[in-house]
């Protein structure tokens, strides 16, 4: 074989094998991002009202992996669905159903989905609102709000809402959005997974020592039948799960948008730590938790579903909120909690309220403070139980020190820049929501500063 020949050949197997690899990386890839098109149109479109063009190009392609804009996409508003597919193959669905939001059909027919609906929340009350006060500084108000929708790279505000003493006294919204869009609150998803915790112990279902949590750790031998609900609301579970979002392949992708049945799938994962030896950030956890919630609460897959807007939301005029579950039928604990912004603050002032709400006991008496201690194992002192004693990395100032917040401050947070902070000492509950990709573009210890800034001591 003459040396053309052969440089010819070996050009021609390098390709070819560079075409399988990027076929089979593709093939890897198509269902995950077919998955999570379908999945954020249908909730875009059925439960916050959005057009679908303005949810393509903004929520799933600005700023996205490339390939997302080789997906396309189609919404069926007759049968409240949306399907997605890459080059025809990988066709996922998500199906919308009231009360319950949109279901990924992951193992599961789509019209089989349709079987399954709950009853819409009752109307709640009106938050009040009203000027600021002669204790606020309206215009420095103003100028934090300013600062929050100014036009910097990928920051993409949508909603801030300030809430002084269980009033509205400043709020701002991007076009397109209200206080009564419903809005992702990602993992701030987690920390009402928390509150539903809090309910359970009330009952008496649970208590912070329960252990052998899931009929799947239950087994002779296993090692995980020793973790606590302490430490499953507390991340020092020692349960191995891949929390990076960069990773199309990653634990919490595949979790989230790769399987039908996300609690199943984490309560599968092995110990990689004893327990409450390491904390480590973990939306597999908060799905474990759930998991463990189920098993002790008493109630079928159906009731247990319904047990946030009964225990939680409708009590507290959270008529906007629903709590997506996937095809198993169980809460998507970690994510897919989707309420207005006159709803998130209004579980922020539940919060406020030592979950108390008009006169009514919600969370057990102290809940809110177990929450807001400091789990020792957590990185820079920051994290409670299922909750931020800390504005979490990237969204602070990126120095360890202590930030120049009130000390009680707490925060709920989310991925793309949700946050939900509550400062019982200042009577104040703020609010941030966007798509911000960047996660560094948005400074919410910044943000905060300027708000209190406006605030005068009392």
């Amino acid at each position: 074989m003459s040396r053309l020949r052969r440089a010819l050949w070996i050009v021609a197997v390098c390709l070819a094998l560079a075409l399988a690899y990027g076929g089979w990386h593709v093939s890897r890839l198509a269902p995950i991002g077919t998955a999570y098109t379908a999945k954020v149109l249908c909730s875009g479109v059925f439960l916050a009202g959005r057009p679908a063009a303005s949810i393509l190009e903004e929520d799933v392609r600005a700023d996205q992996h490339p390939l997302l804009r080789l997906v396309s996409a189609s919404v069926d508003t007759e049968r409240r669905r949306t399907s997605a597919s890459l080059l025809g193959m990988a066709t996922r669905v998500a199906q919308y159903r009231p009360g319950l939001g949109c279901t990924l059909a992951l193992g599961v027919d789509a019209d089989r989905l349709l079987q399954a609906a709950a009853p819409p929340a009752r109307v709640g009350d009106e938050l009040p609102e009203g000027a600021p006060s002669a204790a606020v500084d309206a215009g420095v108000l103003r100028e934090a709000l300013d600062w929050a929708f100014a036009d910097r790279p990928s920051q993409r505000t949508r909603a801030v809402v300030v809430m002084h003493d269980g009033r509205i006294v400043a709020q701002r919204y991007a076009s397109g959005f209200s206080g009564h869009t419903p809005l992702p609150g990602w993992s701030m998803s987690k920390t009402v997974t928390a509150a539903l915790a809090g309910v359970l112990v009330r009952e008496g279902r649970l208590s912070l020592d329960s252990t052998a949590l899931l009929p799947e750790w239950r087994a002779s031998g296993d090692p995980r039948a020793a973790i606590t609900l302490d430490q499953l609301l507390r991340m020092t579970d020692g349960i191995a799960f891949a929390e990076r979002y960069e990773d199309p392949f990653s634990d919490v992708v595949v979790m989230l948008f790769g399987t039908g049945d996300s609690s199943g799938y984490a309560a599968s994962k092995p110990l990689e730590a004893p327990p409450g030896t390491r904390w480590r950030y973990s939306s597999g956890t908060s799905n474990a938790l759930i998991r463990a919630l189920r098993a002790a609460s008493g109630r079928s897959t159906e009731q247990f579903s319904a047990l946030a807007r009964r225990a939680l939301f409708e009590p507290i005029g959270m008529r906007s909120a629903v709590f997506e579950i996937d095809a198993a039928g169980m809460p998507v604990a970690s994510s897919y909690v989707h309420a207005s912004a006159h709803d998130w603050v209004r579980f922020g002032q539940l919060l406020m309220q030592d979950g108390v709400w008009q006169g009514r006991r919600i969370l057990p008496a102290g809940w809110v403070r177990y929450l807001t201690t400091l789990t020792p194992q957590s990185a820079r002192k920051q994290f409670g139980a299922h909750l931020w004693l800390r504005v979490p990395s990237p969204y602070n100032n990126g120095q360890d020190e202590s930030p120049p917040l009130p000390a009680d401050a707490f925060h709920l947070a989310g991925h793309e820049a949700q946050l939900l902070t509550v400062i019982p000492s200042r009577k104040l509950v703020v609010l941030r929501l966007g798509l911000t990709r960047e996660p560094a573009t948005w400074n919410h210890e910044a943000f905060l500063s300027r708000v209190l800034a406006a605030f005068h001591q009392e």
